[in-house]
């Protein structure tokens, strides 16, 4: 009998699930809205198969951006409501970010975003090849120790994936406060096949023109830790 399924692969995972106990009205949006604004099957378990999910019926043909780890959901939410026309799904496993965003969902009355509480790994799985225009990774775990580097998403196992799902001549962002993290991310993201986008100190050291700054962000700043803004260009092939 021929396989049908792929293996699973073997995937470790570092960082939170689970942080402080939710609040009544987080429960409820975690209860009433996030099964509604998934972006499809995505688990291994509802999804053995690994069937792409469908972009154009989810979002009608619109643009599809990426962000990688929202967090609380600030920027994620302030860039679906500035870009009507474009889809944009966001990846979170810390289920009180993503709790938080659906709340910042609700407020604003946003009705192009799609949710996976999960590992971002999984969603690549899934994602169409060039299907992303724009993908967001802001603020990621540090992983401070040497020996913890290799858990950073700026590493080979995320960013070959990314790089399948990118469109040529996508714009994948990333913004952080560690410096050794701007060196791994000089050194890998263009190996992996994008170009950085600087010509002047300016290009890394403002923030984007359709920047909002996040509560990560702010941490930093009050620490005297200087942000970064690091723009990458997919390249053809």
């Amino acid at each position: 009998m021929s396989k049908t399924t792929p293996d699973r692969p073997r995937r470790n995972f570092y960082g939170r699930i689970k942080g402080k106990t939710l609040k009544p009205n987080q429960r409820t949006y975690l209860d009433e809205d996030l099964t509604p604004l998934s972006p499809g099957p995505v688990s291994w378990q509802d999804n053995p198969s690994r069937q792409p999910l469908d972009l154009d019926a989810l979002f009608g043909g619109r643009e599809t951006w990426l962000e990688i780890g929202f967090g609380g959901g600030e920027h994620l939410v302030h860039q679906a409501a500035s870009n009507p026309g474009i889809g944009i799904i966001g990846a979170e496993p810390y289920i009180n970010g993503v709790a938080m965003l659906l709340g910042k969902i609700r407020a604003a009355g946003a009705d192009n975003v799609r949710v996976h509480p999960g590992d971002v790994r999984d969603l690549f799985d899934v994602l169409p090849a060039q299907s992303i225009a724009r993908a967001f990774l802001l603020y990621p775990d540090p992983w401070p120790k040497k020996r913890h580097h290799r858990r950073r998403f700026v590493t080979p196992e995320h960013l070959e994936p990314l790089a399948r799902v990118l469109k040529p001549g996508a714009i994948f962002r990333v913004a952080t406060d560690i410096p050794d993290y701007v060196r791994q991310t000089l050194e890998e993201v263009p190996r992996a096949g994008f170009e950085w986008l600087a010509e002047a100190p300016g290009d890394w050291r403002q923030p984007w023109g359709d920047w909002i700054s996040t509560r990560y962000e702010q941490k930093a700043l009050r620490e005297g830790r200087v942000p970064h803004y690091l723009t990458f260009r997919r390249l053809e092939g």
